[in-house]
């Protein structure tokens, strides 16, 4: 079962950024970039709770291939996944753990 998930707008912004830079670097490699993350994406929609907490309900998923993670929220009551972040694994750690607004 799919669960619907709401991707933090910072978050947003962090995957519009890393897609353009890759982008910039090689054509191509923004979209393989973009492919990973969605692959991603997927199987935290399909199996929420398959990856460990790692900071109170905080999760983590590593983006094969790029040297990103996924940090999310899965609210088992709500039916929901927060996305927090799209995080490159080698900036500031406490940034990555947003609240859901």
């Amino acid at each position: 079962m799919a669960y619907p998930y709401k991707l933090h707008e910072k978050a947003h912004k962090e995957y519009i950024e890393a897609y353009l830079w890759y982008e910039l670097k090689q054509k191509g490699l923004g979209d393989r970039f973009m492919s990973c993350v969605e692959k991603k994406l997927e199987q935290i929609i399909e199996h929420p709770q398959y990856f460990g907490k790692r900071n109170g309900n905080y999760r983590e998923a590593k983006v094969e291939s790029f040297p990103y993670m996924i940090v999310y929220e899965f609210f088992s009551t709500k039916r929901l996944i927060h996305i927090a972040a799209i995080y490159h694994g080698k900036r500031k750690p406490q940034r990555k753990y947003r609240r859901m607004r």
